[in-house]
Formats: structure tokens, C-alpha cells, sequence
């Protein structure tokens, strides 16, 4: 049985850990029985969770992020691997030292402080925070601890607007204005293809004529080509058919004569048949076309932006987005796009009136004598 007991004036904590094993701790010289009996107790605690490890072979958070951020490497993308192994790596110095059962809820508060004292933005810091939180999590799953002390931490909040993510978007004239300006045929097909199906650049490189559906004038995403590298979509609902209009599959059909023949069957090759490089891409064409037109250049995943937002523009259900730009549900579409849907839509109050005041007098009468109510 776990009790405190004194020896040569300093009390000792004798108890039995979870394997059976006789311990014994001996406290400061300047600690009293209270505080003794305070530390039995924490301990007793840990023992009963089953998360007692004797204080040396406590690992310290570094150890830890470490031994997450490997753990993670198999089942991430290299680009968000790195971003991950970036975090452990410049953002948590001050917490490296420390033992992972030693870090609380105010420790990660402080921590939290000390990145914006230090100028960081908000949305780097909730970054930040996501990898935090994971790694803490690591440790409660491998009994280190018994809470995650992230989750109770109180997180920064923005300042007016800071917070949102400028999404650019082309109008139509915009739109044919900057592809005019694309010379090359492969290159101008492609960009089309971009803001006529809302894809995302990975998919788009990595689309092959065996994924263009001719009849149904659909094309299926199947894989993305990123850094080098080909993957998965990446979740389920990634994977998807994305409707084309009859001109986008006229410049579909004109590319396909002229695309030249290669192994992989891409639509759109490099001169060695392989995916296309994007930074080359993007700096000697999309960037340039931008620049001939004088229209101010965006990024190009603004492209798939400027799908969506003339999509809700022309009253498309938000549901039939949402699939067909590959979102988890409608509610990710919304919290993206929500700011582009008309706050005045004379249209739909026209409608509804028209659907309730055009049936006449008599007939709501009678249907309401059928017992029909609200």
C-alpha cells in the first residue's frame, strides 16, 4: 500500500507502480508532509489511469514531436509532411526542454501569447495549434499523459476582417480577355479547362484522355500529380465527375487531335510525355497571359474560385457545387463561398408569391376543407 514516510528528515513516497515494481521517491529537503502526501496522491492518480511513468523516463515534448511527425511520414503527402515537420521544427523551442507531463492548459496559453507578442498571424498561428494538438493527442494515446492540455486552451481570436482568405475571382470579359492571350493550344485548353471545371491544379496535371467521358461530357477525377509525385484525391469525395459544357468539349476534341501521343496517356504531356511542370506552367504561361492582357494576375487556384463563384452567381444549388468541386459536404462550400450568395434575391420572393397567389381563392378553400393545413 502506497504511504509517506520519513527518513534522516525528508519524506519518502513508497508505493508499488502498474507492473508490481517497489518505488520509492524521496521529496526536496524543504518539502513538507502536506506536500508529500499532495505528490502520493498525483501519483496514486496516474497509477489508477494507468499512465504512471517514473519522472526519467518521462519524455520531454521534443522527443515526442519528434517520435509523432515519423509517425505521421507514411500516411501524408510530402508537401504536408513537410509543413508538419516545419512546425516541430521552428515553432515549439521553448516547449522542446520541457517533459510532456510538465506542459498544462496555462503553459499553452502562454505559448499561444508569445506568438502573437511575436507578430505571427492568426491563421499560421491555428496552424500551428492543429500540429500542436496532434501531437499532444500522440502523447495521450501513448499513455505519456492522461489529458491533452490543448484542448482546454483558450485560442486566438481575429480582429475584424484579418481572418479571411482573400479569394480573387475573374468576370467573364476578364476571363476571355486573359484567354486570348494564350497562345499555345495545350496550355490555353487547359486553363479553359480549369475555370470551366473547378479542378484543382494536381487533378488537372494529372488528367488522362481515359478519364474524358465523350458521351456523358463529363471528366473523371481519379489522381492528382503534385511536387513530382503522383497521389490519390485526397478524400473520398474527391474522387468525382465534373460536368463540361459543348464548348469546352469542342476545345477538348481539337486538343486531342493535336496532343501528341505518349505512355501515359496524359492529356496534357510535357514534351517527354510525362506530367508538365507547374511552376513552369504557371511563371511562362498563365503568368504572362495575365501580363499581356493588363489584367491583374492571380493565383491559379483562383480559378477553381472563379468556377465556383459563377456558379452560386447564375443560382446553381449549393448541393451540385459541392460535388462537383469535390468539398466533404455543402457546409465547406458555404463557409468558402457563403460571402459571394446575393444578400437581395427579388427573384426567389417574386417566385414564392407567384407558387402561393396564383392558385385562386376557391381552390385553397377547398383545400382546406380536405383538412390540408399547415
Amino acid at each position: 500500500m502506497a504511504c509517506v514516510t520519513k527518513r534522516r528528515g525528508r519524506y519518502i513516497l513508497d508505493f508499488y507502480d502498474n507492473q508490481g515494481e517497489r518505488r520509492w521517491i524521496t521529496m526536496p529537503e524543504e518539502a513538507t508532509k502536506a506536500q508529500a502526501k499532495d505528490k502520493l496522491r498525483e501519483i496514486e492518480n496516474e497509477l489508477a489511469k494507468g499512465v504512471y511513468l517514473p519522472d526519467k523516463r518521462i519524455p520531454t515534448f521534443k522527443k515526442v514531436a519528434k517520435a509523432w511527425v515519423e509517425y505521421k511520414k507514411p500516411n501524408l503527402r510530402e508537401s504536408t509532411w513537410s509543413v508538419y515537420k516545419g512546425h516541430t521544427k521552428n515553432h515549439f523551442k521553448e516547449l522542446d526542454p520541457l517533459r510532456i507531463n510538465r506542459i498544462n492548459t496555462a503553459r499553452i496559453e502562454k505559448f499561444i501569447t508569445d506568438c502573437q507578442n511575436k507578430g505571427m498571424h492568426i491563421l499560421t498561428i491555428r496552424k500551428v495549434l492543429a500540429s500542436l494538438n496532434q501531437i499532444f493527442s500522440y502523447a495521450v494515446r501513448h499513455r505519456y499523459i492522461d489529458y491533452n492540455p490543448v484542448r482546454d486552451a483558450e485560442r486566438p481570436r481575429g480582429q475584424g476582417g484579418e481572418e479571411e482568405k482573400v479569394i480573387t475571382v475573374l468576370t467573364p470579359s476578364k476571363i476571355n480577355a486573359f484567354l486570348e492571350k494564350v497562345k499555345k493550344p495545350k496550355y490555353k485548353t487547359l486553363f479553359m479547362l480549369a475555370i470551366m471545371s473547378g479542378a484543382r491544379q494536381g487533378e488537372l496535371l494529372g488528367l488522362k484522355w481515359s478519364d474524358l467521358d465523350w458521351f456523358n461530357n463529363q471528366i473523371h477525377i481519379q489522381r492528382t500529380f503534385n511536387n513530382q509525385k503522383w497521389y490519390k484525391p485526397k478524400s473520398k469525395t474527391s474522387f468525382r465527375k465534373i460536368d463540361l459544357g459543348p464548348s469546352m468539349m469542342n476545345a477538348l476534341k481539337k486538343w486531342k487531335l493535336a496532343c501528341p501521343s505518349n505512355e501515359l496517356d496524359l492529356m496534357f504531356p510535357n514534351k517527354k510525355g510525362l506530367p508538365i511542370n507547374n511552376s513552369n506552367m504557371v511563371q511562362r504561361y498563365f503568368v504572362k497571359a495575365f501580363e499581356d492582357a493588363e489584367l491583374e494576375t492571380i493565383r491559379f487556384h483562383d480559378l477553381r474560385h472563379t468556377y465556383a463563384s459563377l456558379l452560386i452567381e447564375q443560382g446553381e444549388n449549393i448541393k451540385y457545387i459541392q460535388t462537383q468541386l469535390g468539398h466533404s459536404n455543402p457546409t465547406v462550400t458555404l463557409n468558402i463561398y457563403a460571402h459571394l450568395i446575393k444578400p437581395v434575391n427579388q427573384e426567389a420572393a417574386f417566385r414564392l408569391e407567384k407558387t402561393i397567389f396564383s392558385t385562386s381563392g376557391s381552390k385553397m378553400v377547398a383545400g382546406t376543407k380536405k383538412g390540408i393545413t399547415s
